[in-house]
């Protein structure tokens, strides 16, 4: 894994966190996997990788996450880095789940780490994670495996997955909106919007964009090429673009932020429920054969 001598993180930050950090032991766990033939098995021929997430260092690494550097020293890292911690608040999008899913796609999965969570927490849903790099699939594997737990990993591009419409109780993504330009942010809400079912949840948790607005250095620490451009935009509004309702952001320890939306029941949907006699009330019991997980919602 080539890293930028020039970076803040390499220059101040990773001599500190290297202190905590079993650096011979993540050597041995890089050097048992052959990562190309591993990789192969998740590696799909109709992905096409983008050039915003090929042309572009992440933390100051050359190559991003397409190597498998990235995806072992990317839990590591991130243990350290995400404050208080960052069970935390992984666990906050978690608590933030208002359905009761049977189907679960966690977008831009990396290793894995909120994706066995969401399992942990819901043991009877399928859960999918999906990501562009097929080294963090086999790492996300590896930590499933190592905790008895049924995960499906997916290589795919979470603005066109290629999954059926409305397969899905509930979408997630966890850091990955920083990591992306604006449009790309809008282009996955759509197609999260696609993906699930009528009342549906889809679930953001990413940076506080309010706070990396009013802390402009915090941006530089990071090291991240778009981080500037999330920090500009809104998911709120974006999620309103892509159709969603009753949006709510959560400030989550004054750096973070989880954002929720719900897809709407449409209209159509409604029409067949209302009487056309001078009594127009609805019968609540009767939108039970709409089929959504909407009518499960944890109170």
């Amino acid at each position: 894994m080539a890293v930028r001598q020039d970076t803040i993180w390499e220059r101040f930050l990773s001599p500190v966190v290297r202190l905590f950090i079993d650096e011979d032991g993540l050597r041995h766990y890089a050097d048992s996997i052959d990562w190309e033939k591993e990789s192969d098995r998740f590696r799909r021929d109709d992905v096409i990788i983008p050039s915003y997430y090929s042309s572009q260092n992440f933390h100051g690494v050359t190559g991003g996450y397409l190597n498998s550097g990235a995806a072992v020293s990317y839990d590591p890292i991130t243990q350290y880095v995400i404050p208080p911690n960052e069970t935390i608040v992984r666990q906050a999008l978690i608590d933030a789940i208002k359905v009761k899913p049977r189907r679960i796609l966690d977008l831009g999965c990396g290793t894995g780490s909120t994706t066995l969570m969401l399992k942990q927490a819901f043991p009877q849903a399928e859960v999918i994670g999906l990501d562009l790099s097929p080294y963090m699939l086999v790492r996300a594997e590896h930590k499933a495996i190592n905790a008895g737990l049924d995960i499906a990993w997916r290589h795919g591009n979470a603005e066109k997955t290629g999954l059926s419409d409305a397969s899905f109780d509930l979408v997630t993504a966890s850091l990955l909106f920083h990591e992306t330009p604006d449009t790309v942010s809008l282009a996955i809400l759509r197609e999260s919007f696609r993906l699930l079912v009528t009342g549906g949840q889809v679930l953001i948790l990413d940076g506080n964009q309010k706070t990396l607005r009013q802390l402009e250095w915090l941006n530089d620490l990071f090291e991240e090429p778009y981080i500037r451009e999330y920090a500009n935009a809104s998911i709120d509004a974006n999620m309103g673009a892509a159709g969603f309702e009753a949006v709510r952001t959560q400030d989550i320890w004054w750096i973070n932020q989880v954002t929720s939306g719900i897809k709407p029941i449409v209209s159509e949907n409604l029409r067949q429920y209302t009487s056309t006699s001078i009594d127009t009330t609805i019968d609540n019991n009767n939108l039970e054969g709409v089929g959504s997980p909407a009518f499960g919602i944890i109170a």
